[in-house]
């Protein structure tokens, strides 16, 4: 093998900062039921730790078999954002002018006035790709996420990605690798058990 391609093989995280807004995508090797080829949304980061939820890790309940009012729409699927909180729900969005929405990034928000979410799926609106739910988040100490980026768990994306709510869960992590380019187009190739090749 050229010594220079050797690098294409080593799992080694960039060196982008971590903010608010900006992703985390987990290395190709790492075997954790929630954290394994995940990608995060980073919703608050700074020196007292991190928050974020994981956008692509479906739960097994639906939203309509928690929301009573929703039981007769199309199914609403819910997202595992994260180990931590798992009794609280959630939800990403692009509607502007929600009342209480912390605003993430460019035309993205988090949470807000809950009701005035359920009227706007109860009046008909589309909400496909524009409102994701989440039960429970993501979350690190102060120091955590450096270290774990520092030990390459993760590779924090070059750009923010507002449109990450209609990208399929199920290919998002190999997507957003290669929305990377160079050598992270190889590690979406890379099996998650090496031994699986």
């Amino acid at each position: 093998m050229n010594p220079n391609n050797a690098d294409l093989f080593r799992i080694r995280s960039n060196d982008i900062s971590p903010s608010q807004g900006k992703i985390l995508i987990s290395e190709p090797f790492l075997c954790d039921e929630i954290f394994g080829r995940s990608v995060i949304l980073l919703i608050e980061h700074s020196d007292d730790g991190s928050m974020g939820l994981v956008l692509n890790k479906k739960h097994p309940l639906l939203l309509n078999e928690v929301i009573k009012e929703f039981q007769y729409l199309e199914d609403i699927p819910l997202y595992r954002g994260g180990p931590v909180a798992n009794d609280t729900l959630f939800f990403l969005h692009t509607i502007p002018n929600i009342p209480g929405a912390l605003q993430v990034d460019t035309n993205l928000y988090l949470n807000g006035d809950f009701n005035s979410i359920k009227k706007y799926i109860l009046q008909g609106n589309d909400f496909i790709d524009k409102i994701r739910f989440f039960v429970g988040y993501s979350g690190w100490d102060e120091e955590q996420l450096k270290h774990e980026i520092e030990e390459n768990t993760w590779i924090v994306g070059q750009e923010n990605y507002n449109c990450l709510l209609n990208i399929e869960t199920s290919e998002m992590w190999k997507e957003v690798l290669c929305m990377q380019g160079g050598k992270y187009n190889t590690w979406a190739r890379f099996p998650q058990i090496p031994l699986m090749n």
